[in-house]
């Protein structure tokens, strides 16, 4: 039984994310259900009589790019011949346990009872309700031995006053202090939506435009382009998706883009109704942005043409306006289980000795913080650029089954394979769709064992476990060095 807080199946996978990210991966390493759910994809537009959009089964570098509505499609298809019963609009509401082992769950319509849970969800709700440690925010450098932890500053700052009149900090400035760069903190990578959108004007829904629009809160973006800024950094990424549409990504190089720095900083903790609140928030701020950049005369003619020329997709998100339903929540908290990955794990000792899964996204995090400084200018704090180990492709490494396992004494039979237990610097290599799709699948298997055999998630046997992944075609081992 699958359990969805909200109305949407399928997360960012259906809900706009449409240029899968495997291509700065090792893709090789990503077998089982992710091929699987890929080569149908492909198959459904080669069924319908239209070109493959890619081909799974050549392993290279190439974009795999797909139509949102064909994802969901495919995702409910392989939900019903697997015999899942799907419950929409089930948000967790409280837990019952017995010692270590959760009872059941309540949500709003009911209560259900299991023997095994998985926590799939970005947020890692369930595990929080169930007790176990967690962690949010950023570790110090010194915590883990990350070079790339704390506070980091790899962009150029930006030579405008940051303050408006009277001294306060102007709209879009989230922090005044720079801080001590080696030192953790609360905060997370910016949030954005992932945008399905066109040009073509048989399927083209006019853009939304903004309730309220406030064009003083763009005022730092004014100040950036009169002090001779380059108009290229604002804007955002625009992937070529099949049927002349775009799929748009707030840009991780740009200083300003559609992630809304600092704006996602409570959702882990926010209700219901407050996380509704965030997430017209974050679309609020998306759709005054495009309104910013098409009419505002501070914004070049060929900026401001250029997202003119796009709008929704009428045949895409019909029940949310058009609009995506799934706000992009790349990090939330996270795991603090039986093993914490962290940099190490990526770069210098990939190899464990009870993998479940490979990872292989470049080590990438969004903006944190926006900092303006009374008389520092104004600088954009948090992005790890891509750390890749060659080829355009991030470092492949195990992803252990223990870093998906509460400590026993906390939780005997709950897995929590997205916000799994990790540090900041490993969930912005692991926070991609293809590596949450193995986990998972290696998390479904272990549960599946630990009913059969009627044991805790920890006893569960993993030589038995890695022969049903490698019989359900999962890839478990590294590649050789240099591949």
């Amino acid at each position: 039984m699958l359990l969805e807080p909200t109305d949407h199946i399928g997360g960012l996978s259906t809900g706009g994310l449409s240029h899968c990210d495997s291509n700065q991966m090792v893709r090789s390493t990503l077998m089982g259900l992710f091929h699987e759910w890929h080569a149908r994809i492909v198959k459904d537009y080669t069924d319908r009589g239209r070109e493959a959009p890619y081909n799974p089964a050549i392993k290279d570098q190439a974009r795999w790019t797909f139509e949102p509505h064909v994802a969901l499609r495919v995702t409910r298809a392989m939900l019903d011949e697997a015999g899942v019963k799907v419950l929409t609009d089930h948000d967790l509401q409280s837990v019952t346990k017995d010692g270590p082992r959760i009872v059941s769950l309540v949500t709003k319509r009911g209560a259900f009872t299991a023997r095994v849970f998985i926590d799939g969800s970005y947020e890692g709700d369930l595990m929080a309700a169930a007790g176990v440690d967690w962690t949010i925010g950023r570790e110090g450098r010194d915590d883990y031995g990350e070079p790339l932890a704390g506070r980091r500053y790899p962009k150029p700052g930006m030579a405008i006053n940051g303050f408006d009149d009277a001294g306060r900090p102007l709209p879009l400035v989230t922090a005044q202090d720079r801080g001590d760069e080696a030192a953790g903190d609360a905060n997370l990578m910016a949030y954005s939506f992932r945008l399905c959108l066109t040009t073509d004007p048989q399927n083209k829904v006019p853009m939304t435009a903004p309730t309220h629009y406030d064009p003083a809160r763009f005022e730092i973006i004014r100040r950036y382009l009169e002090a001779g800024g380059d108009p290229n950094q604002i804007g955002f990424d625009l992937y070529g998706l099949p049927g002349r549409k775009v799929d748009g990504n707030n840009s991780i190089g740009r200083q300003f883009s559609i992630g809304l720095v600092g704006g996602g900083t409570e959702w882990h903790t926010a209700t219901k109704a407050e996380r509704e609140k965030i997430w017209e928030a974050h679309k609020q701020y998306t759709l005054e942005f495009i309104h910013f950049l098409v009419h505002d005369p501070s914004v070049p003619k060929p900026i401001r043409d250029k997202y003119a020329s796009l709008g929704f997709c009428q045949d895409e998100f019909a029940n949310s306006g058009h609009f995506p339903p799934a706000l992009y929540v790349r990090e939330s908290r996270r795991l603090r289980g039986l093993y914490v990955i962290s940099q190490k794990d990526i770069m210098n000792e990939p190899e464990k000795d009870d993998p479940i899964a490979i990872s292989s996204f470049p080590i990438d995090s969004h903006d944190c913080r926006r900092v303006a400084v009374k008389g520092g200018g104004v600088v954009n704090e948090g992005t790890i650029f891509p750390v890749r180990k060659g080829r355009g492709q991030g470092y492949a490494y195990h992803v252990p089954y223990r870093a998906v396992l509460p400590k026993p004494a906390q939780c005997s039979n709950l897995l929590v394979p997205v916000a799994l237990s990790c540090t900041h610097v490993g969930m912005s290599s692991l926070r991609i769709e293809g590596t949450w799709m193995v986990i998972g699948q290696g998390a479904g298997v272990a549960a599946a064992l630990a009913v059969k055999e009627g044991v805790a998630v920890r006893d569960v046997d993993y030589p038995r476990l890695r022969v049903r992944l490698l019989a359900q075609d999962a890839a478990l081992d590294l590649p050789p060095a240099g591949e």
